[in-house]
């Protein structure tokens, strides 16, 4: 408990800062309208990355866990999951669906933690499956944390890290627009949230009106990610610290450090994040 204080302190520290966005505030509306069809999405989404049909043996690390998807997802296919998140409300979004599919099982640990810290890491020893899925880029330490990755990871284990596109220019931009969200009052924030929203949808809204579906999108996308369109533009926008990586950076790095790429799902220059599954000799 004495960690969970010193780390709760200080993220609302960096929050209260302009620092860091708060990102675990929505996942009390992911967890009341998460489905069975969500879980089986995100079991899916792990078989076909890792190639594996099932994780029964296999000891599954959740790096940012988040609402705890893909730690329950991992736990039904059988793993031993440990999760960890920073931001407490994270944390306790994970822990509450734990408590709410697998009480009391004692294959599945959720951690209030950080990437940053290599004395936690060491704690807890190496994975076959080490997971962190959008996570990494929000560090504020985006090297630092991939670098503190790689020793937890079991010889032959899996690493399946998604980070950020880096677009040039475009996503300094963002990163000015995301610093700049943080840094308002929160009664101001929308000055800069309704432009970026409009810019990212107004043609979809549009059409959708055009066509005499009015919202169709708002409606389609909430079925689909089990969360609004609205709370996941305030995410995108509000994500900060903000960091971005090119493909070949993140190939490189983990090249020098005895991985190689089993699988890779690019960007294509876009916005978003790409995707990589190594394997540790």
């Amino acid at each position: 408990m004495h960690q969970n204080k010193r780390l709760t302190v200080a993220h609302t520290h960096e929050v209260d800062s302009g620092e860091r966005f708060q990102f675990g505030r929505n996942w009390g509306e992911f967890l009341r309208l998460l489905t069975d069809e969500h879980i089986g999405r995100a079991e899916e989404s792990l078989k076909q990355m890792l190639d594996l049909e099932s994780l029964h043996g296999r000891s599954f690390l959740d790096i940012g866990s988040g609402s705890g998807l893909f730690s329950l997802a991992a736990r039904r296919l059988g793993a031993r999951v440990h999760s960890f998140d920073y931001d407490p409300y994270s944390f306790a979004s994970t822990a509450e669906l734990r408590r709410r599919y697998c009480p009391d099982d004692r294959e599945w640990t959720v951690e209030q933690g950080s990437v940053l810290d290599k004395q936690y890491l060491e704690s807890f020893g190496q994975f076959d499956i080490v997971y962190s899925w959008g996570v990494l880029h929000h560090t504020g330490s985006l090297w630092q944390a991939l670098e503190n990755v790689v020793p937890i990871v079991k010889s032959g284990g899996l690493l399946f890290i998604a980070i950020y596109n880096d677009q040039g220019k475009r996503s300094l931009r963002w990163r000015s627009v995301k610093k700049a969200y943080n840094s308002f009052p929160p009664k101001l924030r929308f000055l800069v949230l309704w432009p970026v929203f409009l810019k990212l949808w107004w043609k979809r809204l549009l059409k959708d009106a055009l066509t005499g579906r009015p919202l169709r999108s708002f409606r389609d996308y909430k079925a689909l990610r089990g969360m609004s369109l609205w709370r996941d533009v305030v995410d995108w926008v509000g994500g900060y610290p903000f960091e971005v990586a090119k493909p070949e950076q993140i190939f490189d790095l983990y090249y020098k450090r005895g991985f190689y790429l089993v699988r890779i799902i690019t960007q294509a220059g876009d916005l978003g994040c790409n995707e990589f599954v190594f394997v540790k000799h």
